[in-house]
């Protein structure tokens, strides 16, 4: 799965570590979903939609 937290995140102006802050999670957790070595769980993706303010579908996307 892909994903563009990075992204939205920076246009945010949101550091790694405040994301994490915000979703009760650690750093390394926000780094590692990143670069898709860790897909979160459902409610942990919702959670980063709504950190950005968009849906699920608008920060990650299936590889095909």
């Amino acid at each position: 799965m892909e994903n563009r937290i990075k992204e939205l995140r920076q246009e945010k102006g949101i550091s790694q570590e405040q994301m994490a802050e915000m979703l009760g999670v650690s750093r390394q957790t926000i780094i590692s979903i990143e670069k898709g070595r860790y897909n979160p769980s459902l409610p942990l993706a919702i959670r980063i939609a709504r950190c950005f303010d968009t849906n699920v579908e608008e920060v990650f996307q299936l590889e095909e």
